[in-house]
Formats: structure tokens, sequence, C-alpha cells
């Protein structure tokens, strides 16, 4: 099997599930799409489950690289802040299709190797926001509190905009919202003694 035809069954799973949802979805109509035959499918994936955990690897590898890529160049606290809220609001945007598959539509319980390889691609990138973090703690720039309730304080006010963005309930660009949304996760990230007004301005 040539990476070419994993990558057009890649491709074409990912159209077909955001036109029809996981359920809907069927081998046949992901087949049809990618021009594949039924023997290059299953030479590729041993099922529909199969091609959707994969799908979601390469999603998640995307969507991180995207996150990570705003840590470089290393920034201060609000400039980094700053950069992680509009590098999520960008990538929900311009990869539009990519970021419904990874937020709307994929499951739980799809396999323990999947979820595995998952937890795997997330700690990576858990480790590149905690490499940025960690000084800006010490140095007392950000408060100090778990990394899940940082990053829940970083980009979950984000995702309600994106989600209706994505979902079609709000037809708005959330890039929109980006400065507000900045501003907001400056308050609650930064002690309000070393916020500076100019926040965005190095952005």
């Amino acid at each position: 099997m040539s990476s070419g035809m994993r990558d057009d069954l890649l491709a074409a799973g990912l159209a077909v599930f955001d036109r029809s949802g996981f359920e809907g979805a069927t081998v046949a109509a992901i087949r049809a799409k990618a021009r594949a035959s039924n023997g290059s499918f299953f030479h590729a994936f041993g099922s529909k489950k199969q091609l959707a955990g994969a799908l979601l690897l390469e999603v998640l590898r995307h969507y991180h690289a995207a996150m990570l890529a705003a840590l470089d160049p290393v920034p201060g606290a609000q400039q980094g802040i700053d950069r992680l809220i509009r590098a999520h609001l960008d990538w929900v945007v311009s990869s539009r299709r990519e970021a419904r598959f990874l937020f709307e539509i994929s499951r739980n319980d799809w396999s323990e190797e999947v979820r595995d390889a998952q937890r795997a691609q997330n700690a990576r990138l858990a480790e590149g926001i905690e490499r940025w973090r960690a000084p800006l703690i010490a140095r007392g720039e950000l408060w100090p509190m778990p990394a899940v309730t940082f990053v829940s304080q970083l980009v979950g006010p984000a995702q309600i905009f994106c989600r209706a963005f994505l979902s079609g309930r709000d037809r708005a660009d959330p890039r929109g919202e980006a400065d507000t949304l900045i501003a907001c996760a400056i308050r609650a990230l930064v002690p309000s003694g070393r916020v500076s007004n100019n926040q965005g301005a190095a952005s």
C-alpha cells in the first residue's frame, strides 16, 4: 500500500465524515471519494473506525504544530497568551473541516491503541506549553495553577465561539473575538501588577 493511497483515503474520510458524520459515513462512500478499491481500503485500514482513529492522530498533529509554532521564538507571558489564542482561532477557521472533525465529530470509543497515541500527542503539546510557562511562573509573570486549569482559561472561552462556528450555529468568524478573549485570558492568568497595557504590540 503506497503512502499516496493511504493519504487519499484519509482525505476522503475527512470529507465524508464532515458531510455525513461518523455514523452516517460508509466505507463505500470513502472508497468512492478516494477512487479506491475495496481491497485497497482494507489493506490500509481494518475498518471505518480504524481510519477515523488514524485521521484523528493526523489532525491532532496539525493542530499541535500550529499551537507550538506560536511559542517559537519564545514569547513573554502576555505575548504568548496572545499568540496561542490567535493560533487556536486561526487554525479553526483556516482548517475548518479538520477542526470540525477534531472538536465536533471525534468520539471517545475508538480503540485503546488510538487513545494511547492520542494521549502521547497531547502530552507533547502539554510539555511544549509547560516549557514556556514554567519559567514565567517562577518569575511571577503568570499565576501558578495546574496545567489543565491554565489551558482551560487560555482556550476554553475561545472554544465556545469556535464550536458555534463549526456547528453552523453562528456564521461569525470567531477571530473577531480575539482581542476580547486575549484581554480576558490575561486578566485570569497574569498577576495584575505584571499586566502591560500594550499586551498585543509584539504579537
